[in-house]
């Protein structure tokens, strides 16, 4: 019944212009109900609709052809609202069939429709109408035709998003989920270097979670007038804590250069001493001398000795690798370093290197980069900081570093006295230019003038991370900063000698001339289960805190640990395995020997200050710092 509905293939039309034949089918002869029009029975011929003209491919691909929509173009729709395709009288004539051919030798335009004709346009070739009982034409078969089916496309994963305005910074593409990525199921390629660099500068300027930057550390900065503090929490536990004060100057001279002059040679423990203005004369070893071969006179193939290398009253370029502590002096080094933030630079040197810390790739690609702004006679180590930094950056970098050794060498020819040469910068800047970086999710300081100090040097080598320094209002908050995160109390834990652990256990730190100790207690925990897992968890729990404490207390030297004994060996392992894990976060160079058998762990750890505990305190007038006052009327 829907043979015949709108859709079915339209007949024959005749030609605009041209005269119907009498017997052509009118407007008039059109039924304007297609459900009437619709025939349930064969026609007159006895043929049904469906199978009329056989072989001329009217079947069932033409009842699927029936059912497609009418092309858009192909005349207007009848009057009433009836199908176009409306069944049409059987007696019509082949002039209807003729006409396409005569009209396209007459000059007409073949298949176009006559006024108030109501069929669609004919294709190419005739096609016998509904009722038509004659043969099919002696023409090849006519492709059924075919509906151009939509463009194939790989379903997206994720619907596309419009296009926006490119964001003002990098940051703000980081928020938004990897602007710089392809949608999946395209091929559209990342758009070259600048591609990689947004992707570069999204790497350094950190996480951000709900518009506020996320990161594992924080750095609050407490200026008082006599000192300056600085506090590193990561999470809300303090892991460091650095103190500077004005009368420094004398005491915090690392990486400072000076103009020395030597005051004399000892080859005996080869090593010299050197004046550098300081109250203390300081100390340079054999190995850190730099001599010129050709210069010293000296057997084939023989070492030379200090002696040799240096004399008495010369004037040598120096540099500060060790503060002075206790009753020692600073350690110098003739191989003068300029740190920056992305290089450091190695003056009148062929030193060359990369931070281990970085991947192979990120290696690779930094060393194409050095190879170009490396400067000509000095040697360049690129430092961890420099991960995703692009070539301009490290050449100003580097051009940085340049300008102030031209500007050190001019200082250093003016006079033969000796006297500082360069100082590093305060000890706010030196941490942000040796620490901060995207881990940090802010540098809190409630100093103006130090923020904009500071605020002015990140802008000026890692502006990704600008926004990241904080001025700490105290008046508008009514809590000084330190109080705020919490950080007065732990410091005031950090400086007892025992430290209680999560379980009911404790640590006893002791300081000494040669090395410190640290005894593990199991306390007040008694455990549950048995002797051997009570000692296990406990000793995990006391690796843990030693290594935040040796990095709070900033201890150095050998540290010999105590642990409880526990009889199992795979214990003992795994104690040593927590304690190396923990010690890893530590900056400073650490070396851990196994537990032996006595439950003992001997370990070093490069000696940078004098300590936590040191800088906060003086000493005792009445002991003399031994903790006892002596009995005077038994003596």
């Amino acid at each position: 019944m829907s043979d015949t509905h709108a859709g079915s293939p339209a007949p024959d039309s005749v030609g605009a212009g041209t005269s119907a034949p009498a017997d052509t089918p009118t407007s008039s002869n059109v039924s304007s109900n297609p459900v009437a029009d619709t025939p349930s029975a064969p026609v007159a011929d006895g043929s049904p609709s469906s199978s009329s003209g056989g072989g001329t491919g009217t079947g069932s691909s033409g009842n699927r052809r029936r059912r497609r929509r009418r092309p858009s173009g192909s005349g207007p729709r009848p009057a009433g609202g009836g199908s176009p395709d409306a069944v049409v009288d059987d007696g019509a004539d082949d002039a209807s069939h003729e006409a396409p051919a005569a009209e396209a030798g007459a000059g007409g335009v073949a298949g176009a429709p006559r006024v108030g004709d109501s069929r669609a346009v004919a294709g190419p070739a005739s096609r016998p109408r509904i009722g038509d009982t004659r043969p099919a034409p002696p023409t090849a078969r006519p492709a059924p035709p075919v509906t151009p089916a939509p463009p194939v496309t790989e379903a997206p994963t994720r619907p596309p998003r419009p296009a926006v305005p490119a964001p003002a910074n990098a940051a703000a593409e980081d928020r938004d989920g990897g602007a710089d990525e392809p949608l999946a199921g395209t091929d559209e390629p990342a758009e070259g270097e600048g591609a990689k660099a947004r992707s570069r500068s999204r790497r350094r300027s950190g996480r951000e979670r709900r518009g506020r930057p996320v990161g594992r550390y924080l750095m609050c900065v407490h200026v008082r007038p006599n000192a300056t503090q600085i506090a590193v929490l990561e999470g809300r536990t303090l892991v460091e804590h650095y103190v500077s004060r004005v009368s420094d100057d004398a005491t915090q001279i690392d990486g400072n250069i000076y103009r020395g002059r030597v005051q004399n040679v000892l080859p005996g423990m080869e090593a010299a001493f050197v004046d550098i203005s300081t109250p203390k004369n300081a100390v340079l070893y054999r190995g850190d001398v730099r001599y010129d071969r050709d210069d010293i006179e000296s057997p084939a193939g023989a070492s030379p000795r200090i002696e040799q290398m240096l004399r008495p009253g010369q004037t040598i370029l120096c540099q500060v690798t060790k503060n002075p502590i206790g009753a020692k002096g600073a350690r110098l080094t003739q191989e003068v370093s300029l740190p920056g933030r992305f290089v450091v630079m190695v003056p009148n040197s062929t030193a060359f290197g990369i931070s281990k810390r970085l991947d192979d790739a990120e290696r690779r690609r930094l060393r194409r980069i050095v190879d170009d702004v490396r400067p000509a006679g000095h040697g360049l180590i690129v430092r961890t900081a420099a991960e995703g930094a692009s070539q301009e950056e490290l050449r100003l970098d580097v051009q940085r570093l340049v300008a102030q050794w031209d500007a050190i060498e001019a200082e250093a020819g003016r006079s033969n006295a000796p006297g500082l040469l360069y100082r590093e910068p305060d000890l706010a800047v030196r941490i942000v230019r040796e620490e901060f970086n995207r881990e940090y999710r802010g540098v809190v300081i409630d100093d103006p003038d130090l923020f904009a100090q500071v605020r002015e040097y990140v802008a000026a080598v890692n502006p990704e991370l600008v926004d990241r320094v904080e001025y700490y209002d105290t008046e508008a908050e009514n809590l000084p900063v330190f109080e705020r995160f919490h950080v007065h109390e732990q410091l005031h834990k950090a400086l007892d000698r025992k430290v209680w652990l999560p379980s009911g256990g404790s640590i006893i730190i002791e300081r000494t001339e040669a090395l410190t100790v640290i005894d593990v207690n199991t306390g007040k925990n008694v455990g549950k289960s048995n002797l051997e897992e009570t000692v296990f968890r406990n000793n995990l729990e006391a690796a843990e805190e030693i290594a935040r404490q040796l990095r709070l207390r900033d201890i150095g030297g050998i540290i010999v640990i105590d642990f409880i004994d526990m009889e199992i060996r795979d214990n003992r392992d795994k104690v040593a395995a927590a304690l190396r894990a923990a010690l890893a976060r530590d900056k400073t160079r650490t070396q851990v020997f196994d537990i032996s058998e006595l439950g003992l762990v001997e370990m070093t750890r490069k000696r940078i200050s004098e300590g936590l505990v040191e800088s906060l305190s003086t000493t005792c007038a009445v002991c003399g710092g031994r903790g006892i006052v002596l009995d005077e009327t038994l003596l």
